[in-house]
């Protein structure tokens, strides 16, 4: 199956001086995949200038004339940049034109844009924001991450739905297991919200593992690990956070006089090797599950490799055919419920 992907150059950092580069790079390696980039028409034919790559096979440009800043407001962008560069490229999956776009813009902005644009599938009332984790067995699915502050034991029902389905469909696990997270294993444990979501995951006909914990989250103790927006959104920040201070405090150990200095040329290999196994870059992409469309949201700081991760995650639900598995999935969990 060929897959098109919009990709929206203008988001980010970086901009078109990140996401072109990247674009072509995948056009490289990947031969079944064309790529829309969209976004200012100049800014774009001149990185593609640089790079000489002016007429490179697979890759059409379309112009869209305006941004959406890194700060704007959600509804501002939605309400008065229709022709913002973000909004082209989730238009361009809504007609059809695109099977998945990606974007490293504003994460609120791109929630709001594609909610609008694209709508919920059947039987999904809220999207979330899903992405990857690596663990001490591989790695691990994580959602809500941001989208959804306040949460029902339905709506966290659903999310279990779209991560197995996205696990099962990416990764071909059949029944990938699910983990509640919670304040500890025990059943009694939680508010009242998430000990009736674990009575709705019990019942659900899904591989529910039961409630975890923070640290089985990088344990991998489950395939996937529902949560709240909140408490996502919390849990991811804080692991990125300690992982900044290790690296610092690990920096400053080795820099601590000429004998650290040494132990650190010494230990090299050894660092390096560490470094290349828990690469962000790595892990960038975090989908959009639920809309009637692919999208997957680049972190905004991305590199040409962490974009490039970013491309490949939309490809790669695109061709699992994650819409269509969530949408028969929930039709299911709903015959079962009536």
């Amino acid at each position: 199956m060929d897959v098109t992907v919009a990709i929206d150059c203008m988001g980010g950092d970086h901009g078109p001086h990140v996401t072109v580069p990247a674009a072509l790079d995948y056009l490289r390696r990947v031969e079944y995949v064309n790529v829309i980039l969209v976004g200012l028409q100049d800014a774009i034919t001149a990185e593609l200038r640089k790079l000489k790559a002016d007429a490179a096979p697979r890759l059409a440009v379309q112009h869209a004339s305006e941004v959406v800043s890194m700060d704007e407001s959600p509804a501002v962008a939605l309400r008065n940049k229709k022709d913002s560069s973000m909004r082209v490229a989730v238009n361009l999956v809504k007609d059809g034109t695109a099977h998945a776009c990606v974007s490293a813009g504003n994460t609120g902005a791109l929630m709001a844009i594609s909610r609008f644009v694209l709508k919920t599938l059947p039987d999904i009332e809220r999207p979330a924001i899903c992405s990857v984790l690596p663990t001490r067995k591989g790695h691990t699915y994580m959602l809500d991450l941001g989208a959804n502050v306040d949460c029902t034991a339905e709506h966290l029902l659903q999310f279990a739905v779209m991560g197995a389905t996205l696990v099962s469909s990416v990764e071909n696990k059949e029944q990938p297991s699910i983990g509640l997270l919670n304040i500890g294993a025990e059943d009694i444990k939680g508010n009242e919200v998430v000990k009736r979501a674990a009575e709705l995951l019990r019942a659900s006909g899904l591989n529910f593992y039961g409630n975890v914990e923070g640290d089985d989250i990088y344990k991998g103790t489950t395939d996937v690990v529902v949560c709240d927006g909140f408490v996502g959104n919390v849990a991811l920040k804080t692991s990125e956070g300690l992982a900044r201070m290790l690296g610092a405090y690990l920096r400053e150990e080795f820099n601590r006089n000429a004998v650290t200095k040494l132990a650190g040329v010494v230990a090299l290999p050894v660092i390096n090797a560490f470094k290349r196994r828990i690469d962000p870059r790595l892990y960038n992409g975090a989908s959009l599950l639920g809309l009637r469309g692919i999208v997957v949201k680049s972190h905004g700081a991305a590199d040409r490799l962490s974009f490039r991760v970013a491309i490949g995650r939309a490809v790669d639900e695109a061709r699992g055919g994650v819409l269509n598995h969530i949408s028969e999935r929930m039709s299911v969990l709903q015959e079962g419920a009536a």
